[in-house]
């Protein structure tokens, strides 16, 4: 049975603002599992697709810079933000279900054509299997500290990431001290820190151990070595970016981030020599947190412009 049980109380201003400006509402995915998607705006579909550990609310200023003119949608992934939070019995928290549930969601919503996908983090794989399954639905990218392909031989695996993948400690550090998500909110931004305000939102999903079990399974989901499971999906997600070659791409990197550093600048480069590029030197992970209004604007204008 699917689980929505969130007891943190709304401690956090811009938490409470969030959630009452844009509520949203809920589809139904496989299992029978509801999906919550916030679908505001007009006109040619931007769709963002967020990562581990966040949540939709990463995207709440881009989605006010955006929705005047633009029809935007943000799905929380099962398990995370305002979605259902089930147990492994009745959901496969796996890279392959992640993307079908993005197809039933913009199926639903009757969205399948013209579609900016804008990803980060674990919407990168997410967003890049879905637009090489369905290049003809695609009409432009933006690039957020992300891949859509697997390590860069030069980058050695993080060890945050390690310790939470599979070593003995990771439940605990994961689930029991909810580590992952206090830790990224922690090391998140640089340039722009994270006031306390907007810590206790991105953390408000995730208030128990059963409710940071998408967190811990989206990690031990990376494809590292032909043994896991999402490794085949991630081959042919590697072997199909060329279908993307023709559209219009922004890659935007916050460069001290500890995981979508240099490295995987490179490798969307390398494979993309067309795409415009801004770099933030003194930028993290949480690239939108940590640039803010500078960045929103060149997204705005990216998709004015293409």
């Amino acid at each position: 049975m699917s689980t929505q049980t969130l007891a943190q109380p709304l401690s956090s201003k811009a938490l409470a603002e969030f959630l009452e400006r844009h509520p949203g509402r809920r589809l139904q995915v496989a299992g029978g599992h509801n999906l919550h998607v916030i679908d505001e705006g007009h006109g040619r579909p931007v769709v963002m697709l967020h990562g581990n550990p966040s949540w939709s609310f990463y995207y709440r200023n881009l989605l006010e810079e955006l929705s005047g003119n633009h029809r935007v949608i943000v799905p929380d992934h099962i398990g995370m933000g305002r979605s259902d939070k089930p147990d492994d019995s009745t959901y496969e928290y796996t890279l392959n279900q992640r993307v079908a549930d993005l197809e039933s969601t913009l199926e639903q919503l009757g969205v399948t054509s013209d579609i900016t996908l804008v990803v980060h983090d674990w919407g990168g794989m997410i967003g890049s299997t879905f637009a090489t399954r369905h290049p003809e639905r695609v009409s432009r990218m933006v690039i957020l500290n992300t891949a859509g392909f697997g390590l860069p031989k030069e980058k050695m695996f993080p060890w945050p990431l390690w310790l939470s993948r599979n070593t003995p400690v990771s439940a605990l550090f994961v689930r029991g001290l909810n580590g992952f998500v206090k830790g990224t909110a922690w090391i998140g931004t640089t340039r722009n820190k994270m006031s306390n305000d907007i810590k206790k939102a991105y953390l408000w999903p995730y208030d128990s151990w059963a409710n940071r079990r998408s967190v811990h399974r989206f990690v031990q989901d990376i494809p590292l070595t032909p043994k896991d499971k999402t490794w085949p999906v991630l081959k042919q997600v590697e072997a199909d970016l060329p279908k993307l070659a023709a559209k219009p791409m922004l890659i935007a990197f916050g460069l001290k981030d500890l995981v979508f550093d240099r490295h995987f600048l490179k490798g969307w480069t390398d494979r993309f020599p067309q795409a415009e590029v801004i770099r933030y030197e003194d930028a993290s992970h949480y690239v939108l947190e940590d640039v803010g209004q500078e960045l929103w604007t060149k997204i705005r204008s990216f998709l004015e412009r293409t």
